[in-house]
C-alpha cells in the first residue's frame, strides 16, 4: 500500500512538472510604445518602426568604440540568437541603436559586426543616420534608457539593457545584457511573443 501511494505522488509530481514545462505564461513588466522612427542600417537600407512591425524583437543600444559594455553585450546577443535559433524561433529582429551616430556610419557598423560570430546576419539591424542629442531623447522617451555623451572622452555612457519589443512595437520588458544575461528566459518570452 505504501509503495502504491509513495508512485501515484511521484506520477502526479511529475505530471504536474511537464505541464508547467509545455505552459510557460509570458508576463510583460512593461509598456512603452516606441516612437515612429527611420534609420539607416549597416547594408545602408532604411528600417522603421513600421517595417519592424509583425514581428517580436530585442533592441539594444552600443556604439562601435565602446572599450566598456558593448562588446560584452554585442557577443551575449549572439548567445541569445544561437539560443533562439536552437529554440526554433525564426520571426525575431535584432536591433543595435548607435549611440555615437557621427562615428558609426554604416560600414563601420557592418565591420563592427563581422567581429562576432553572428549565425544569421540577416536578422540584426545596426541603426545610424541621426544626431546625438536625438538618439538620447528617443532612448529616453521609447525605453526609458539613459545615454548621454561624455564631453571629457569619445566615449558614451550608456545602459547595459536589452530590451524586448512586442509585434506591436511596445518595449515590454527589459533584462541585463552585460552579465548575468538571462538567456533562457528572453528565449521563452520570444517564443511566447512569436506564437
Amino acid at each position: 500500500m505504501g509503495k502504491k501511494r509513495i508512485m501515484l505522488v511521484g506520477l502526479l509530481v511529475l505530471s504536474t512538472i511537464l505541464a508547467a514545462c509545455g505552459s510557460y505564461k509570458f508576463e510583460p513588466e512593461m509598456s512603452i510604445d516606441v516612437e515612429d522612427f527611420s534609420f539607416t542600417n549597416q547594408n545602408n537600407e532604411q528600417v522603421s518602426l513600421d517595417s519592424l512591425k509583425g514581428k517580436p524583437w530585442l533592441a539594444m543600444f552600443i556604439f562601435t568604440n565602446c572599450n566598456s559594455i558593448c562588446p560584452p553585450m554585442t557577443y551575449n546577443m549572439t548567445d541569445v540568437q544561437k539560443s533562439l535559433k536552437d529554440e526554433g524561433v525564426k520571426d525575431y529582429q535584432i536591433v543595435a541603436f548607435s549611440v555615437d551616430p557621427e562615428v558609426d556610419s554604416p560600414d563601420v557598423l557592418k565591420d563592427y559586426l563581422t567581429t562576432y560570430s553572428v549565425i544569421d546576419d540577416s536578422k540584426w539591424q545596426l541603426l545610424t543616420g541621426y544626431k546625438q542629442q536625438y538618439i538620447e531623447q528617443f532612448a529616453r522617451k521609447s525605453f526609458n534608457s539613459l545615454v548621454k555623451n561624455d564631453p571629457n572622452s569619445d566615449q558614451v555612457v550608456h545602459m547595459s539593457s536589452f530590451y524586448l519589443v512586442n509585434a506591436d512595437g511596445v518595449v515590454v520588458k527589459d533584462y541585463d545584457g552585460a552579465t548575468n544575461v538571462p538567456v533562457e528566459t528572453i528565449v521563452a518570452d520570444m517564443k511566447a511573443l512569436t506564437k
